[in-house]
């Protein structure tokens, strides 16, 4: 493997703090809305339900709108809250135009990548919404940071689909011997990049994964030395 000169982020979970972010968002749209659910009743249901229609969307099974639509038409179901279409629909795109105005990150988040920034050239490849993730990235002050932005949208295709890797680093102009990616997802994001062929990160804890892993982001130094 040559020396690494490009860093690929994952950006919801890795960089982004998405589950502080998303019942913040939560919290705000249902107080607006006089829904009447408890949160930590709502977050434990949903988050489970919302990481199942993710792992669906991945793999084309189903559309944005449906994933969307559904993550919240089930929960709402499993707590047996009377929530109609017209409401799920609004709540749909409440969520979504206001995850943006939160703005939490991972502990040591600015720290690292201020570090890095000087030796190597940053970039995100995201399967998150492309109307979302630049909004993201602005709200928390992390946007400067990053050459390129590669989101499932513009490449037509979500990881772990290597062609979003082939997209992303067409788009940086890198190649696959200087590259490492860094996410959450073993799935998408690890082996993803590994079938095709750049080396990857996990940012998180697995007992059955054999490859590098960190839970803090400053751990990601001792990994590039």
């Amino acid at each position: 493997m040559q020396p690494v000169k490009h860093l690929f982020f994952d950006l919801d979970h890795t960089l982004w703090d998405f589950n502080s972010n998303s019942k913040s968002t939560f919290q705000h749209i249902f107080n607006h809305h006089d829904v009447g659910v408890d949160m930590k009743d709502f977050i434990s249901i949903y988050e489970p339900i919302n990481a199942k229609y993710w792992q669906l969307f991945r793999h084309n099974k189903i559309s944005k709108e449906d994933l969307r639509y559904a993550r919240l038409k089930e929960t709402f179901d499993v707590l047996k809250y009377k929530a109609n279409d017209d409401l799920i629909s609004v709540l749909s795109e409440d969520y979504i135009e206001n995850l943006a105005n939160y703005n939490q990150l991972f502990p040591n988040t600015i720290e690292v990548l201020s570090e890095l920034k000087p030796f190597y050239q940053l970039h995100i490849i995201t399967n998150g919404f492309k109307e979302v993730q630049a909004k993201k990235m602005i709200s928390s002050k992390i946007d400067h940071f990053f050459e390129t932005l590669t989101t499932s949208d513009d490449a037509g295709c979500k990881k772990p689909n290597p062609e979003i890797f082939a997209y992303a680093l067409n788009l940086a102009q890198a190649e696959k011997e200087e590259s490492l990616m860094i996410g959450d997802n073993i799935e998408a994001d690890v082996e993803g990049a590994r079938k095709f062929g750049i080396e990857a990160v996990l940012f998180g804890k697995d007992d059955t994964f054999g490859g590098d892993q960190i839970t803090c982001l400053s751990e990601l130094k001792t990994i590039l030395k």
